[in-house]
């Protein structure tokens, strides 16, 4: 019989095994470095069919275990890894999540997602009733394990089983709040009163998130600003009523940086190592990502400009291919990875022929070459409209490349802006094309000034944002909710 885990984290992606960005890191890292501070601590996730042909030992925990949803015999397999000695539980049910893409393809988003992420709460919740004991908080993480809390909230008035666990929702990015059709909310095992205005439902709809928000004994962002910015219209994605009746019960954790995969100094993707002390390492990885990517060798003596994210409003990238053609009379690169909306890919495929040499544009996502863009980039660039945490920029500081970004969410957390004496990179207050050029153009200006750029590079290197400072404010929160830990 497995043993009591005293928190459950449960969450669609976790890296290594899966991932599509920064949730994926995030349950990467921070369940880890929990367990690795005395804390019992296990996660769930479903098991994506790419999955059976990674190199990872899985094994078979259970066979047959009954769902339910959305059939009375329905069932799952839960498989279970060793993840550095915590345990990683997978739950498997081969029509939901045997796909090439976790949540979406090209075509849009899968017609299923409701019913998937639905079977995958319910699952959860009987494997959680398989353990020895029940979990003293269960944490799960965005829409798509948002109605934990509230099948936890009305279950622990109906039996002794959940009446000592707790629940806590993070929210990492309010704008994906698994929003479906009322006829969805039939089955999905929740009674009738969580239908309503302060329940699940969203303007006639079924919120998935909303679900978490209202019935979380606790409710967390990714950082302190974020925290603040979703209370308000224009951050709150239609759910700041909801959020502002919950404040005493709100609070921002700024995630961490796992200095353990993002670490110039050891980083097994980097054609040279380096560091704070011993910076040399960087020129060599410039050189490299010039030659990998088809650069001018003249840009050995011209900063370049990293940018790495979904091809999405959200990220900005817009706004970068608007300026893409001021940035070029700059005599500077630009490399961008990502992948995202068709009419960006496209467009900034398509740029590439007009620059050429200057601009180097992969529309996809391999995380060897995200490392050596940050690496061998000079600046990194995110030009977000919103960001709840953001780890790239947290990335781009320990690998000495310092980011201009808007002053928003977690990137206003994380970066100290110029000319601060001890800044560590750049903001700009508006995200619009304008005031984004503007602080590139400081860069670059500041950039040409060879000693004012060591200092501010050596300043953003030395940066701590590891996780082992965030873990222990969890740890406070679960504490405040009675769990001993």
């Amino acid at each position: 019989m497995p043993i009591r885990p005293l928190v459950l984290f449960v969450a669609s992606e976790i890296y290594p095994f899966s991932k599509t960005g920064g949730l994926g890191d995030v349950l990467g890292a921070l369940p880890l470095t929990l367990h690795r501070l005395g804390v019992n601590v296990a996660v769930v996730t479903p098991l994506y069919g790419r999955l059976k042909t990674a190199d990872i030992p899985l094994h078979l925990m259970y066979s047959d275990c009954h769902v339910g949803y959305p059939w009375s015999p329905t069932t799952c397999d839960v498989y279970l890894a060793d993840f550095h000695g915590m345990p990683v539980y997978f739950i498997h049910r081969e029509e939901f999540f045997d796909r090439r893409f976790y949540y979406n393809t090209y075509k849009g988003d899968y017609f299923d997602n409701c019913e998937r992420f639905i079977f995958f709460c319910r699952a959860t919740m009987e494997l959680a009733c398989l353990l020895a004991h029940p979990p003293a908080v269960i944490h799960v993480h965005d829409w798509q394990s948002g109605l934990i809390p509230a099948y936890l909230h009305f279950w622990r008035q109906t039996g002794e089983w959940w009446k000592q666990t707790k629940s806590v929702t993070t929210i990492h990015n309010l704008a994906f709040q698994g929003r479906f059709s009322s006829r969805l909310f039939e089955g999905c095992g929740l009674p009738p009163e969580s239908w309503g205005m302060n329940g699940v439902e969203f303007w006639g709809d079924l919120n998935m998130l909303k679900a978490g928000i209202a019935y979380s004994d606790m409710v967390t962002t990714v950082s302190p600003s974020y925290a603040e910015e979703i209370l308000s219209p224009a951050f709150g994605c239609g759910l700041e009523g909801i959020l502002s009746s919950r404040r005493d019960h709100l609070t921002g954790i700024l995630n961490g940086a796992d200095y353990e995969v993002w670490n110039p100094s050891q980083d097994k993707y980097l054609p040279a190592t380096y560091s704070a002390d011993d910076i040399a390492g960087k020129y060599a990885c410039k050189k490299a990502l010039i030659e990998e990517l088809c650069l001018s060798p003249e840009l050995m003596d011209r900063p370049i400009l990293g940018f790495i994210g979904r091809l999405r409003g959200q990220k900005g990238i817009d706004l970068l291919i608007n300026i893409l053609p001021e940035l070029m009379r700059l005599n500077v690169g630009v490399v961008v990875l990502g992948e995202g909306k068709l009419e960006y890919e496209q467009h900034i495929l398509g740029m590439m022929e007009d620059h050429l040499g200057r601009l180097a544009a992969r529309v996809s996502y391999t995380e060897d070459l995200a490392h050596r863009i940050q690496a061998g980039s000079d600046i990194f660039l995110m030009p977000s409209r919103y960001e709840p945490c953001g780890l790239t920029q947290m990335y781009a500081l320990r690998y000495g490349t310092p980011p201009v970004a808007t002053a928003v969410g977690g990137l206003r957390d994380t970066i100290t802006p110029w000319p601060h004496p001890q800044a560590t990179g750049f903001t700009f207050p508006i995200p619009q094309p304008a005031s984004f050029l503007d602080a590139v153009r400081q860069a670059v200006a500041l950039w040409e000034d060879k000693d004012q750029w060591a200092a501010l590079r050596d300043r953003a290197m030395r940066q701590d944002f590891s996780w082992t400072r965030s873990a222990m404010q969890y740890m406070d929160v679960y504490r405040t909710l009675g769990a001993a830990l």
